[in-house]
């Protein structure tokens, strides 16, 4: 899946007038001719340098001879060529008018190859205007996406010319024609012009049946492939588009080096514990399947916004007031995982995702339950027996790490410390070099309070809170989810963040350079690594 998502339109999408242009319909067609365009246009210019350079080099031509007629018209066949690649790279335009500047500035470069090459005045110039052409005709047929229809035309077009001024160059004092009539050396060059028009036409047309199969095998039911987001230690995260309702969704696709029954069997219960969940902070799961080659997925709401990772990255450390905020929305989605039995386990700023939806902005949405901890089943039966050690260091409470089957929705709570902390501070609660380190300081260390991190005051209860959450007695630490935004909630600055303050932030942040702009993905950032990343297995068994 390596091919851009804009090579799998279907090639009459180009060709059907307006109505069914698209944008990136017109970006993959503008993106393809500039590329054609540039292409020819060095290849003729550098023709141009490197001919004359030879003949100067035997002849001693001066430097005005580069002028000579011939070359004026090589010139301007790189000029009109320029043009196309400008035109198409530079301006914004429709893909219909696209097309039809392509192919005139086409015809009108192959009827200056064909004028420069009677201007050559030697024997054997008709061929060079048929060898321009030819490179032209090929180039364009493999780069430009356009139909076997439009190839022929194209080719004819663009040969047209060329045959036409053969046969008057045959018939110059100076052409070796006598040896056959001009009208059959001009039949045989009209001959080599269809052989290189239907071989651009066959290769056209393979193309486009092989873009059309990857087109298809990007096809997941009803949803399309488009682009990739990210990945993370389960799966492949897209952009995908549903054929009918055509709203931008995420496919999270199974990685195919992580293929097996094991594996399989986890990633298909994230998608069955996590579609039970209906929190508006929770991310909704709209449907599942497996590929054709049997690797499972699921399709989920496209979120475009940023993770908490970026946020701070931009904007570095966080108002308390939108730090409770933001928090309260994480344990809004913990509370009802909590109450359903399941521990989400991998809480962490990469794997919050703020975002605007409809008229309510900050939203937060959490995503990535591929850890998820299943407590009990309905009928209060443990469902699973947790004996690895799983998460991402910088979030691990210290139960995790001595007695990985012991985690509660406690230990949820302590990486909610931590991200707090985290947003607070703009670092994180411990740095290491090391994962062991990281660990050490978890179970051993006691955190150094927010404000003597930042060597400036913070709202006290706040802090206190925070340093609640981190304790490391799970015991210690607030009773659950619900509790814990109850107690946000009574924080002094719970409504210093107002939905103006957030409204404002995010017309500022859509407004910031598109190079500035964080790219939105669906549970993955530049964060710190997950445990599995620290061994060659995807677990890392604990002692």
């Amino acid at each position: 899946m390596q091919d851009s998502p804009k090579a799998q339109l279907a090639p009459g999408e180009f060709f059907r007038g307006s109505t069914a242009e698209s944008e990136e319909v017109r970006e993959f067609l503008k993106e393809r001719v500039a590329l054609f365009a540039k292409v020819i246009f060095v290849l003729c210019t550098g023709f141009y340098f490197v001919g004359n350079a030879i003949l100067c080099s035997f002849h001693g031509w001066s430097i005005p001879l580069w002028f000579e007629p011939v070359d004026l018209y090589h010139l301007a066949a790189c000029v009109v060529l320029g043009i196309l690649w400008v035109f198409a790279a530079r301006l914004r335009t429709s893909a219909l008018v696209l097309r039809w500047v392509d192919l005139v500035c086409i015809v009108a470069a192959c009827v200056l190859y064909a004028v420069a090459s009677w201007e050559l005045a030697m024997p054997g110039a008709e061929y060079s205007a048929v060898l321009g052409v030819a490179t032209t005709l090929l180039a364009h047929s493999t780069l430009v996406p356009y139909p076997a229809s439009q190839t022929v035309w194209t080719g004819i077009l663009a040969y047209a010319p060329t045959i036409v001024i053969s046969y008057f160059i045959l018939n110059e004092p100076y052409s070796a024609s006598d040896v056959k009539p001009p009208g059959v050396a001009t039949a045989f060059i009209a001959v080599w012009s269809s052989v290189v028009i239907i071989l651009s036409t066959v290769i056209s047309r393979i193309i486009f049946g092989l873009r059309r199969q990857v087109r298809e095998a990007r096809r997941l039911g009803q949803y399309t492939i488009e682009d990739r987001l990210g990945s993370g230690g389960m799966g492949v995260v897209y952009k995908a588009r549903h054929a009918l309702l055509r709203r931008p969704t995420a496919i999270k696709m199974m990685r195919c080096d992580l293929a097996g029954e094991r594996n399989i069997s986890r990633f298909e219960r994230e998608v069955q514990l996590t579609s039970v969940l209906t929190h508006p902070n929770t991310v909704a799961i709209y449907d599942y399947g497996r590929t054709p080659d049997g690797l499972f997925y699921y399709a989920m709401e496209y979120l475009d916004g940023i993770t908490l990772d970026e946020l701070v990255e931009k904007d570095g450390p966080q108002p308390p007031g939108r730090v409770i905020h933001l928090l309260d929305q994480v344990c809004g989605s913990l509370a009802e995982a909590h109450g359903v039995g399941m521990i989400h386990r991998d809480i962490k700023a990469a794997n919050v995702i703020l975002v605007e939806r409809g008229w309510v902005h900050d939203m937060v949405k959490v995503v990535d339950f591929g850890l998820v901890k299943e407590i009990v089943n309905v009928s209060g039966v443990t469902q699973s027996a947790v004996t690895t050690l799983a998460g991402t260091p910088h979030y691990l409470p210290p139960e995790a790490i001595r007695a990985p089957d012991s985690v509660d929705p406690r230990s949820d709570l302590y990486a909610v410390g931590v991200l707090g902390y985290f947003l607070l501070t703009g670092k994180h609660l411990f740095e290491a070099k090391s994962f062991v380190e990281i660990c050490g300081h978890h179970l051993h260390t006691a955190p150094v309070p927010p404000s003597a991190r930042l060597e400036r005051s913070v709202p006290r209860d706040l802090e206190g809170l925070i340093l609640m959450c981190l304790e490391k007695d799970p015991a210690r630490r607030p009773r659950d989810a619900a509790a814990l935004r109850r107690a946000l909630a009574a924080c002094e600055d719970a409504q210093a963040w107002s939905d103006q303050d957030a409204r404002e932030w995010w017309k500022a942040f859509r407004a910031r350079p598109k190079g500035a702009k964080p790219t939105s993905r669906e549970g993955t950032s530049a964060s710190p690594p997950t445990v599995e990343s620290f061994g060659k297995t995807s677990d890392v068994r604990s002692s």
